[in-house]
């Protein structure tokens, strides 16, 4: 374990309460120390859920660890039981319990309840939160159908005549806009004649769960969550899997494409009702092309964010990665195909760093990248948990299907928008509707008078950089042409600029020094 100011990832019990409060009739009995619970503010303040999370914690202290804390995991899931009435009772422990081995899960299943128990394996030091919240819908799905399972070398019997139907399976608490792409993909669905059978773990039920061997597919959303419970119904039930994620234009075509071709059905889906690929070809737009942008989170969003900034706004993708090991190989492939090495990392230190290097024009990333970008005076989109309340809206904000591609572009485009906004008063400053006297926009506090510090923060991280940088002098004429380049630029051209006159024995940057640096970096 390392210790960091900022994670990406909680520990696996986060992601079993994500699961528990996901779902209806649920009740996670945790093995934790007082102070554990702090996981429930992730959901009353983040996401803003009306109710605490349907979780039980023995919150056991320092002073019980001389006794026999076994009887108070015993008494915690009797008092449970009967205070909640669960329909099913998942048990587990967090990563301080797992040192004690009291295995709760054990105790819980040979005390005679009257309800289901699944027992959880979190490996609290070996994985996190995303594999916890996966692996804990697998157990759920795995412990409740197990039964089920027909024998081996049965065939899966005829539907007789009913209308085709698929089960949406990854969507989560704390997951970022499932609400809204639930609702989006179930639309597009309904539009093809396809019912969904069960969506879950949110808002499921443990009835539902045992009701998704009906349905004639699966649609994997969320990989991270939904992946291992996919591949164990296929093995077992003999369900087909929909792997393509629909998150932009290109790949909600796919995905419309694979679900009539796994189902048998026609369909020729039509994208008149995302207008990003309008939108991409416009003239407001094309001054967009080409931008340099960056882009991190989790695997899920982070493949589809390459492709779309890629293929769909050609946009210029200098750098990619992802927190998510377990999911490692789909970004490493994608980010192959892009010419470039994928960063797999949960250190935001790093992240940084290869920010910093790669100064990108936009970053789209997580919370994390959203203040990093702030930093280096750098536009930036939230894409990916972990994010603030603020990327939790009230409204109707998918990120899948064809209006999930209009949200995508309103949100990626709008902070590059406002910074030419910002370059645009900053350059006409002089005039008279454009003075320092006029009232600023409401980016100012973040416009270019701050970002001229950002950069001066930016530069301090590379040393040698700030060393060289120090020995030279601006004079007024170059300070003055400076200004006039874009702030989310301007970085950038300061720091060739120094450098081309370091290697040059230039001690005063003037203007002709400013169009020599420019001339040799453009070749």
């Amino acid at each position: 374990m390392e210790l960091s100011l900022w994670t990406y990832e909680g520990p696996p019990h986060v992601g079993a309460i994500r699961i528990a409060n996901s779902m209806r009739g649920v009740h996670l009995l945790l093995h934790a120390p007082q102070g554990d619970s702090y996981a429930d503010l992730l959901f009353t303040m983040i996401e803003r859920d009306n109710h605490r999370p349907p979780v039980t914690y023995t919150t056991f202290q320092a002073r019980d660890l001389g006794s026999d804390t076994a009887e108070l995991v015993l008494n915690s899931i009797h008092a449970a039981v009967e205070k909640h009435k669960p329909q099913v009772l998942l048990v587990g422990d967090s990563c301080t319990a797992e040192l004690i081995q009291d295995q709760p899960g054990s105790l819980a299943t040979s005390c005679g309840l009257s309800v289901p128990v699944v027992p959880i394996e979190m490996l609290a030091y070996s994985r996190k939160e995303n594999w916890g919240a996966g692996e804990t819908f697998y157990s759920l799905v795995r412990g409740l159908l197990q039964s089920r399972v027909p024998a081996p070398g049965t065939e899966p019997a005829p539907r007789g005549g009913q209308p085709p139907s698929v089960n949406l399976l990854g969507p989560s608490s704390l997951g970022f806009r499932c609400r809204d792409d639930v609702r989006e993909i179930t639309q597009l669905l309904a539009q093809m004649g396809v019912r969904v059978n069960v969506c879950a773990p949110l808002n499921a039920s443990p009835g539902d769960l045992l009701r998704l061997p009906d349905a004639d597919a699966n649609v994997c959303l969320y990989p991270e969550i939904a992946g291992p419970s996919c591949d164990w119904l296929q093995r077992n039930f003999k369900q087909p899997t929909i792997k393509t994620v629909p998150i932009g234009v290109g790949a909600t075509r796919e995905f419309l494409a694979e679900v009539a071709e796994t189902l048998g059905i026609e369909y020729a889906p039509d994208a008149t009702d995302s207008r990003l690929p309008w939108y991409s070809r416009s003239v407001d737009s094309t001054y967009l092309t080409g931008k340099r942008v960056f882009v991190f989170g989790d695997a899920t969003h982070v493949v589809a964010a390459a492709r779309i900034a890629h293929e769909e706004l050609a946009f210029e993708v200098v750098g990619m990665g992802t927190y998510s090991r377990e999911q490692a190989r789909a970004v490493r492939t994608a980010a192959t195909e892009l010419g470039l090495k994928a960063l797999i990392s949960d250190d935001y230190l790093e992240v940084e760093r290869v920010i910093s290097e790669l100064q990108p024009e936009l970053v789209l990333g997580t919370q994390m990248e959203r203040h990093i970008a702030k930093r280096l005076g750098v536009p930036c989109a939230v894409i990916s948990t972990p994010a603030h309340v603020q990327d939790y809206p009230a409204r109707y904000s998918p990120q899948m299907g064809f209006e999930g591609a209009n949200v995508i572009f309103d949100s990626w485009v709008h902070p590059l928008m406002m910074g030419l906004e910002e370059h645009l008063l900053a350059m006409f400053r002089d005039d008279f509707e454009f003075n320092d006297s006029a009232q600023p926009s409401h980016l100012a506090a973040e416009g270019v008078a701050k970002r001229s510090e950002n950069t001066a923060v930016n530069d301090s991280i590379h040393s040698e950089d700030a060393d060289a940088a120090a020995e030279l002098t601006w004079d007024l004429n170059a300070e003055r042409e400076l200004r006039k380049i874009p702030f989310f630029v301007r970085g950038k051209a300061k720091r060739n600029t120094e450098k081309f006159a370091a290697d040059t024995g230039v001690s005063v940057i003037n203007v002709n020094t400013l169009y020599e640096a420019k001339a040799h970096y453009s070749r």
